[in-house]
């Protein structure tokens, strides 16, 4: 059984990322790639043995690992324990500002664009007709638009995956399943030298890192920012 755990980074705010403080330089897709069900169940069960210390211990720790609002120390603690484990990640990146008009009419329609490039990157490389397939998805979106990103997911899946492969979909909130909270870390950590250049987390996963995809990374066009060009 093979198991492939997902989350997206950055925001659907495509203003200036330089003359404004909300939007993020990049959108991101990532995911955790795992073989065999005990390998998923011992990286659950580290995690959460890991929040038990964590109190024990004294260090402050609400809720869920999210990398983004955790403490330093709660970082180091998580990393150590991604470390240990064994995984595939890779993460899609695509840089707002060259994103056609057209490809962003919606935040589902950006999504799934994303999901369709990160998808067909690498699944011919992990998925075979003989295999069993759970791709777990981070639940996103408002009650009335989580349907529409859950379809996407579904629909890429279905489109690039080979058909003899079974597949199976689960769509759960991130604080519900370790395993997501893992994928945010690792996409966080690319996201981190992405975006500011700081590569003090990404540097502890680097092994586990099969791909980073910069989709347009040789692109010239910038359709809005200072570097707008229509040529």
């Amino acid at each position: 059984m093979k198991y492939l755990f997902a989350d997206e980074s950055g925001n659907f705010d495509f203003r200036c990322h330089i003359a404004n403080s909300g939007p993020t330089r990049y959108f991101a897709v990532g995911t955790l790639m795992m073989e065999g069900k005990e390998n998923v169940q011992r990286l659950r069960g580290d995690l959460l043995a890991l929040r038990d210390e964590l109190v024990m211990n004294g260090t402050a720790h609400d809720g869920p690992f999210h990398c983004t609002t955790d403490s330093q120390a709660v970082r180091d603690a998580v990393f150590e324990v991604l470390q240990s484990h064994e995984y595939k990640i890779d993460v899609t990146l695509l840089e707002k500002a060259k994103a056609l008009p057209r490809t962003r009419t919606t935040d589902q329609q950006f999504y799934k664009y994303a999901w369709f490039y990160h998808f067909k990157w690498f699944s011919g490389r992990y998925f075979g007709p003989a295999d069993d397939l759970l791709v777990v998805s981070a639940t996103l979106g408002t009650k009335k638009t989580r349907a529409a990103f859950r379809g996407a997911v579904e629909d890429v899946v279905q489109q690039c995956c080979n058909w003899k492969v079974n597949k199976r979909f689960g769509h759960w909130d991130a604080a519900s399943d370790p395993c997501l909270q893992a994928v945010d870390y690792t996409l966080w950590a690319v996201m981190r030298d992405a975006e500011r250049g700081d590569k003090r987390s990404r540097v502890l996963i680097e092994d586990k890192i099969a791909s980073v995809y910069d989709l347009w990374s040789v692109g010239r066009n910038y359709h809005y920012g200072p570097n707008a060009v229509t040529a």
